[in-house]
Order: structure tokens, then C-alpha cells, then sequence
């Protein structure tokens, strides 16, 4: 497959000749694109990365002011910062500064410039960190696939007349009460194929229009729908039989465009169908009904039958 039934692509790229540098360009992308480990990782070694190195230069601070308890400083005088007695006290200064905890005990004093900057300098570093880090979790978190692992497929596609012609069909399901606005569906068939001039194209890619009784745009999609494809002289289906379609070498895959209501931001839901997926001469089970109560219901045990 091109295309796992869950949506992700199987394709890796060789012999790319630009450098992993220009990932770093784009670094918010390259950033929530990784996996939750990595992400965290980096998110721990950027936090205490930046303690450490403060804790260092404060300590450096410290030692050039002779304020450390090795130098025997005289009782009158006035460290740049109050407290610090090494380089763990100064490690411990750093993170209290970074993240705003003020415990009381270890101060700045008007003492030493070089502290002064030195600190205000950490405090919108800090800022700056803890802003993207924030940010990149909450995009992470609310980013729309997300959103899409709730839109469900059939395991299978079927075949059968609708209306007097012979069309493929899809079953499509929206998990959740929340509506995806301005939906629309569509299809594109993979196939290896052979050009007059004798040059073989992988991957080749023919449109396949897939319809609802609606149409397929602005879908209503608060109940699953079976959506479907004529099989007409213009399909690339229409040369296919139940006996010779297995015999094929195809890949259907199948796309849902939409924007979520809650977060007005927009997804693609995928999937695909091989030949041994598509079942000629079945129709899916029925799963809507009505309740007494005047509500419907819909079964999702009989989802993909």
C-alpha cells in the first residue's frame, strides 16, 4: 500500500540532496511534526540546558565578585547575589529565576551590574522558552488529525447497483457529535501504467468522483453515509469483472477534506481499498433505525457488514 487503512503514507525518501539544516529552518514544523518522546526530550534538555547555563554564569558572577565562602569575605560585604555558596546554590538560583518560583532565601542586590543584566537577560529568555514550548504542545495537541482519527471508513468497499447503475461504494463515519463543515470526498486510483511511448509510471493517479445523493460538497455529516462511484464508460473500473478484479493491480484511495467546528481548522481523514478489499455483488447492512422515542440510532456493529 501507498496509503495504510489508518491514513499514513508509506514512502521514504532517498538521496535527498539539500541538507537536514533546512529542517531547522522551519523549526515550528519540524518541531510538531516529531513524535511525542523525541518532543519531550527536547523539551527537558531545553529547560535544564538553559538552568545549567545560567547556574554556570552566575556562579562565574559569584567567584569574579568574590562573594563564595572560599575568598572569606568580610562581614560587611555585599555579594552581588545574596546566597550563593557554590555552584549548586547557584544551579538552584538559576532555576528559581527562570520559572518565577522566588523562595526568598537568595536575592539579586543592587551590588553588581553585570547580575542586573545577567538577569534581566534570563527572565525574558525564560519567557521566550516557555512560550514556544507552550505553544508547541497546545499545537501539538489540538492539531486536526487528531481530530480525524475519529472519521471512520468500512474495512471494505462493495460493488452493486444503485439506482439502476452499477457503482462502487463506501461507507463513511463521523464519530463524533461535532459536525465537519464544508466536507467534501474524493478518490484517486494508483496504478502502474504503460504510455504509448513505452515509459512506465508508477504510481499513476486517475480521479475517481465520488457522490452522494446530495452531491459531494457540504456534506451533512451527523449520520455515516455510503458514498458512491458510477461505474460508467469514463470509470477505470468499467473494464473490471467480478471474475478478473482481483487479478488487478490497484490501489483505491479515498480522501475526506473538512473543517472541524470547534477549532474552525481544517483536516483530511485517508484511506485506502486493494483489490482483495473491494467485494463485488454485496451491499453493506443497514445501521440506522428509529427508537420509540422518535430518536435514530445508529449501530456501529454492523458498521463495516
Amino acid at each position: 500500500r501507498l496509503v495504510s487503512k489508518d491514513g499514513r503514507c508509506n514512502i521514504e525518501f532517498g538521496n535527498v540532496e539539500q541538507s537536514r539544516f533546512v529542517f531547522l529552518i522551519d523549526i515550528w514544523t519540524t518541531i510538531l511534526d516529531l513524535r511525542w518522546r523525541y518532543k519531550m526530550t527536547i523539551f527537558i534538555s531545553a529547560f535544564l540546558g538553559s538552568w545549567f547555563l545560567f547556574g554556570l554564569l552566575w556562579y562565574v558572577v559569584a567567584y569574579i565578585h568574590k562573594d563564595l565562602p572560599e575568598f572569606n569575605p568580610s562581614m560587611n560585604h555585599t555579594p552581588c547575589v545574596e546566597n550563593i555558596n557554590g555552584l549548586t546554590s547557584a544551579f538552584l538560583f538559576s532555576l528559581e529565576t527562570q520559572v518565577t518560583i522566588g523562595y526568598g532565601f537568595r536575592c539579586v542586590t543592587e551590588q553588581c551590574a553585570t547580575a542586573i543584566f545577567l538577569l534581566i537577560f534570563q527572565s525574558i529568555l525564560g519567557v521566550i522558552i516557555n512560550s514556544f514550548m507552550c505553544g508547541a504542545i497546545l499545537a501539538k495537541i489540538s492539531r486536526s488529525k487528531n481530530r480525524a482519527k475519529t472519521i471512520t471508513f468500512s474495512k471494505n468497499a462493495v460493488i452493486s447497483k444503485r439506482g439502476g447503475k452499477l457503482c462502487l461504494l463506501i461507507r463513511v463515519a463521523n464519530l463524533r457529535k461535532s459536525l465537519l463543515i464544508g466536507s467534501h470526498i474524493y478518490g484517486k486510483l494508483l496504478k502502474t501504467t504503460i504510455t504509448p511511448e513505452g515509459e512506465t509510471i508508477i504510481l499513476d493517479q486517475v480521479n475517481i468522483e465520488f457522490v452522494v445523493d446530495a452531491g459531494n460538497e457540504n456534506l451533512f455529516f451527523i449520520s455515516p453515509l455510503t458514498i458512491y462511484h458510477i461505474i460508467d464508460k469514463n470509470s477505470p473500473f468499467f473494464h473490471m469483472a467480478a471474475e478478473t478484479i482481483l487479478q488487478q493491480d490497484f490501489e483505491l484511495v479515498v480522501f475526506l477534506d473538512g473543517t472541524v467546528e470547534a477549532t474552525s481548522a481544517t483536516c483530511q481523514v485517508r484511506t485506502s481499498y486493494i483489490p482483495e478489499e473491494v467485494l463485488w455483488g454485496y451491499r453493506f447492512a443497514p445501521i440506522v433505525s428509529k427508537t420509540k422515542e422518535g430518536k435514530y440510532r445508529v449501530d456501529f456493529q454492523n458498521f463495516s457488514k
